[in-house]
């Protein structure tokens, strides 16, 4: 965890503390400084927490203590009070119907992640956020998708909200307020991450953002003001509720809810970023089961272009080149058709592997395989000896 100094102090917090409100001085030291003894026990969190309509918490995508920290918080407010949802980044609007059929129980994990198109759309590792939906599941908790579709916020990133047609501009948000200058400061640290872009995009990059974080807050208000007596608890990139000034302050603006923003570390911690910090140690997930092949995608199939030499598919007798018929009689058309196959498989899992593979003149052979699913030779903290795998890695 990065901390960043005040004045000659550095502060050290552990637990689940208040966040602490101060300022820098331009000739002196200025900070507020918090006691370890402060910390903030589960149970009083959450009754502080639960004073509040909406609870924001926030994640690095990729962390997976982040996401046990949501469902804790998730577990011990649904303890106070039942009467609570929970709203999402990670599911698009258009397909709320499919979220709600899921948490009914009228349709099963691997078809909601289809029906949603969550791994085109969003494309995390699933395992990451399972076991949250699975409580939802469990007791009947609403879950709400809140993010505008994909298409939208790209569209905006490259041409801006002026560049839309009138057919894009109907899912705009219908109240977008402009960015004030600490959001937009902070935007433009994420904009100069990204690669490549030109200088002259970051105005685009802006009103992308807004677009993301108006329609997130738009689609949470639309709840509220729907179920009044509901708590809401989002969940949503760090990026989208420190300092209030994404989906908060936006959420507030629609609503008057009261609201309290929980962020964990892994940020660099600055005044007024939340009112909760959550001190965690970085956990990472179970390793994956994985066949050892990279893959490319074309015209509805799956090709194998290279394999991690002594990696699973190799010892099973897949080939470079071979395409992907079906796996566990799952039908392989995309790379989100593999992660569907593939995402809760551990190594030491067998499944069978169907091909179809090309010979002389042309000619196909299917072959049907059963593959013995190995540990990722990246996720041991080791590289092919041949060369890093091209292209999604399995």
């Amino acid at each position: 965890m990065r901390l960043r100094h005040f004045g000659y102090l550095v502060v050290l917090t552990v637990g689940f503390l208040p966040w602490a409100k101060g300022a820098i001085a331009q000739d002196q030291a200025s900070f507020d400084a918090i006691g370890l003894d402060a910390a903030l026990p589960l149970d009083k969190l959450a009754a502080q927490l639960a004073t509040k309509q909406v609870v924001f918490v926030g994640e690095e995508h990729t962390r997976y203590d982040h996401h046990l920290n949501q469902l804790e918080i998730i577990r011990r407010l649904h303890e106070l009070d039942p009467n609570m949802a929970i709203g999402v980044e990670y599911f698009q609007q258009p397909f709320q119907q499919q979220v709600d059929d899921y948490i009914a129980g009228r349709i099963p994990e691997n078809e909601f992640l289809r029906a949603t198109e969550y791994y085109p759309r969003w494309g995390y590792d699933y395992r990451l956020y399972a076991a949250i939906f699975r409580y939802a599941r469990e007791q009947r908790i609403p879950v709400r998708a809140l993010n505008v579709p994909t298409a939208l916020v790209s569209t905006v990133a490259k041409v801006g909200i002026a560049g839309l047609s009138e057919k894009q501009r109907a899912y705009l948000p219908q109240d977008i307020e402009a960015a004030d200058e600490d959001y937009k400061n902070r935007l433009r640290n994420a904009f100069e991450a990204h690669p490549g872009l030109k200088p002259d995009a970051f105005n685009h990059f802006v009103e992308a953002q807004l677009v993301w974080d108006e329609g997130m807050a738009e689609s949470a208000a639309a709840y509220l003001n729907a179920n009044k007596s509901r708590r809401l608890v989002i969940l949503a990139g760090s990026g989208h509720v420190a300092f209030g000034s994404g989906i908060p302050k936006r959420l507030e603006r629609r609503t008057n809810a009261t609201y309290a923003i929980v962020l964990s570390s892994g940020e660099e911690v600055e005044p007024r970023m939340a009112d909760y910090l959550l001190l965690s140690k970085e956990q990472e997930l179970p390793p994956a089961g994985v066949l050892g092949v990279s893959l490319a995608e074309s015209g509805g199939q799956c090709r194998i272009e290279a394999l991690s030499p002594g990696g699973a598919a190799e010892k099973a007798g897949l080939n470079k080149g071979d395409v992907l018929v079906a796996i566990d009689a799952q039908t392989i058309e995309t790379i989100a058709d593999v992660h569907l196959a593939l995402w809760d498989k551990k190594p030491g899992d067998k499944v069978r592997v169907e091909v179809g593979r090309e010979h002389r003149l042309r000619a196909i052979t299917k072959l049907g395989l059963e593959v013995e699913l190995a540990t990722s030779p990246k996720a041991a903290g080791k590289m092919s000896e041949s060369r890093e795998l091209a292209g999604p890695e399995f």
